[in-house]
């Protein structure tokens, strides 16, 4: 296995391979583009944010800045939308039902390291994969940590810091998140 298929797949691999250095400047290229390109210009907006994240639905906006890895392991369903400052650590994959939103600076790490220090000083990392459902709404400065998921039709609180999943038609928030009501859809 290459690295990429080893990172892709949650196993420890070398960020510094070659193909991967190569995929990450390539995807802060497309960024910078992003990131400086004028707001009364949708079409060019819109351009940019297909190529940095071709697997997306319809109608999706992405409100630069915006900050990624890859692009490459996103999935997003129809009409989402992420708001100002969002970065997501897409070293496995990403995958966001329709219509879920994310309010500013939130935060989406796949990307994690060992736990033991040996392990980590030899420069191996690996990821777990994120799944957000449909009808979603994240509130603003909100950390979804490595291997998260998040059911459909759920609210998270702005500043929640999310380690654990959390079911679907739930208001949840803090930090760390918890459950605090049902929400009767």
């Amino acid at each position: 296995m290459n690295e990429k298929v080893k990172m892709i797949h949650g196993e420890l691999y070398n960020p510094f391979d070659k193909e991967l250095v190569s995929q990450r400047i390539e995807a802060r290229l497309l960024q910078q583009k992003l990131n400086t390109c004028s707001p009364d210009n949708g079409k060019e907006l819109k351009r940019l944010a297909k190529l940095l994240i071709p697997n997306q639905g319809k109608s999706c906006f992405i409100q630069p800045p915006f900050y990624c890895d890859y692009g490459a392991n996103i999935y997003l369903g129809k009409r989402v939308f992420f708001n100002f400052n969002c970065t997501v650590l897409d070293v496995t994959p990403v995958k966001i039902g329709d219509r879920t939103m994310f309010g500013p600076n939130v935060q989406i790490y796949t990307a994690t390291h060992p736990l033991d220090a040996k392990s980590r000083a030899s420069g191996l990392e690996f990821g777990k994969p994120i799944t957000i459902g449909e009808d979603v709404w994240i509130g603003g400065n909100v950390t979804i940590c490595p291997g998260v998921t998040i059911g459909d039709r759920t609210v998270i609180g702005a500043g929640s810091v999310i380690t654990k999943d959390i079911p679907s038609d739930t208001f949840a928030a803090g930090n760390p998140c918890k459950i605090i009501k049902t929400i009767d859809n």
